[in-house]
């Protein structure tokens, strides 16, 4: 009897009438880079050099303004904040970006007359608008009354959220908000301060007023 096992039977040979074995994940990718290369090569691509090169370019607008009496004009994104306009096209810095959240109200400014958060303003729809900056507040190198107050009533620390407090300030002063402390609190409430320099702050407005 013989202990010899049987070899096994060889795989018949793919003929030309039958399918070829499933391709595998390599060979997959490997042919649709293929045909994806070939078709954009091949000039067949569906989406053309001009309207792809239009479709990377965000949407964007002329605007002019007004900056601390100073007529700009300038061509920005349409998402570009007031902030972001002062600050990356005009070089005018002192207004703070602090949470870009409207929170903080690092970043107030006066656009024609009231107290904006500058973060949340796009400055597109600011055609024509006058804006005035912590840099626009002192007048022949005299600082606005209210800057020397901040300094008289030492009501700063770190300073990032002075230029903030003294537009909002003197804003709440042409407001006619400033009645009394508590008054003038409840106008600032939108301003913060870390360093919790509240009572000079309040102090200071008040010195501006004329209450003390």
């Amino acid at each position: 009897m013989s202990t010899e096992l049987p070899e096994p039977a060889a795989p018949p040979p793919t003929g030309a009438g039958e399918s070829s074995p499933a391709p595998t994940r390599r060979t997959f990718i490997a042919t649709g880079t293929a045909v994806v290369a070939g078709s954009v090569v091949g000039g067949t691509s569906l989406i053309g050099a001009e309207e792809a090169t239009a479709a990377e370019r965000p949407p964007s607008s002329r605007v002019s303004l007004t900056v601390n009496g100073t007529r700009r004009t300038v061509t920005v994104d349409n998402r570009t904040s007031l902030l972001d306009l002062l600050r990356e096209h005009l070089g005018l810095t002192g207004s703070k970006k602090g949470c870009n959240a409207g929170a903080c109200g690092a970043c107030t400014v006066l656009v024609d007359g009231h107290r904006v958060n500058a973060c949340l303003t796009l400055a597109v729809r600011l055609e024509g608008a006058e804006v005035i900056t912590i840099e626009g507040l002192a007048k022949g190198g005299a600082l606005h009354p209210l800057q020397q107050a901040f300094i008289d009533e030492d009501a700063f620390q770190c300073g990032y959220c002075t230029p903030g407090q003294i537009v909002s300030g003197v804003g709440c002063i042409k407001e006619g908000h400033t009645g009394s402390p508590e008054e003038i609190r409840e106008w600032m409430s939108g301003n913060i301060c870390r360093c919790g320099c509240y009572v000079k702050i309040v102090r200071a407005v008040e010195q501006t007023a004329g209450r003390k």
